[in-house]
């Protein structure tokens, strides 16, 4: 079911602010066809071929996904509400059939007509039929150059997020929490619109699910000169804290902060099952020697 939060905890003996969250769509709330509502929308801004198509062919959880297709019309954008500061993240699973190819891109305004079109990052999977398997990043400014190449997984779902800094107009992006690229994030003074999902070629094919933007940054903390990143965020089942040092202690808290589990797993970038917790916002409390650190997770 599709769900918008605005989330605020004081935990315990600590406090955790969390910023707005703006969408976390697992596609389910919406029947199978075209989708045109919400943060759903088309190139040309008007409901019909372009949109984005919701399918039970393919689902990451539980049963739907957004579906681009070969017909080089479908053209569909994901809203992100014009932001023009502060910290992001944006991620989404992506399944895409072997051989097959994809392609999104970032825009810089809602608007596509208003913003002449304005591209920020594209990336490409399979460019041109002739790399199946292989994934491009590219510099909007000159298509040409390719500023990242990566590997990703035909015929499974995988999970591609970006942690977006407006205020820098850079943007790191992973593949199941494997990173991909730091970079330039190629907008005009750090301006994000939305998401273009476009069928770029007869060839293209590829499902979408479990969509996620929200405005804080809480993949990432860090222990002094140490760091460490949990991901996949939101997690499914299993969450991997990923550390250069051993982890002491994992603690998990509920929104009324209730510790709901706790594992000592003494070794680096432990894996921490939460299948056994319900849907919802937990505070993840990680501890590395003296020090202690607390994340935001969604399930």
């Amino acid at each position: 079911m599709k769900k918008i939060y605005l989330l605020a905890f004081a935990i315990g003996a600590f406090t955790f602010s969390a910023n707005a969250q703006i969408i976390d769509d697992d596609m389910e709330g919406y029947s199978p066809g075209p989708v045109h509502e919400d943060h759903w929308s088309s190139w040309s801004g008007a409901a019909g071929p372009e949109d984005l198509v919701i399918s039970t062919d393919q689902a990451f959880s539980p049963s739907q996904s957004g579906y681009i297709g070969d017909d080089g019309v479908q053209d569909a954008m994901l809203l992100l509400g014009n932001q023009t500061s502060g910290q992001y993240i944006l991620s989404w699973y992506m399944y895409i059939p072997g051989g097959k190819t994809g392609y999104y891109n970032i825009q810089e305004d809602e608007d596509t007509g208003a913003s002449g079109g304005i591209w920020g990052i594209n990336v490409h999977f399979n460019l041109d039929n002739l790399a199946p398997g292989t994934g491009y990043v590219v510099d909007d400014a000159n298509p040409a150059n390719i500023v990242s190449t990566f590997s990703y997984p035909e015929n499974f779902w995988f999970q591609i997020t970006h942690e977006i800094d407006l205020d820098t107009d850079t943007v790191v992006m992973y593949i199941d929490g494997s990173e991909i690229y730091s970079g330039d994030f190629y907008t005009s003074g750090g301006n994000l619109g939305g998401v273009d999902f476009f069928s770029i070629d007869a060839n293209n094919q590829y499902y979408i699910d479990d969509v996620f933007f929200d405005t804080d940054s809480a993949g990432l903390e860090d222990f002094a000169a140490d760091s460490f990143r949990v991901y996949p965020n939101p997690v499914k089942d299993v969450l991997t804290i990923s550390t250069k040092t051993a982890v002491d202690n994992v603690t998990i808290y509920d929104v009324l902060g209730k510790a709901v589990l706790t594992v000592n797993p003494d070794a680096i970038s432990p894996k921490v099952d939460m299948s056994g917790l319900a849907s919802g916002a937990y505070l993840v409390q990680v501890t590395i020697g003296n020090a202690t650190k607390t994340v935001k997770v969604l399930k």
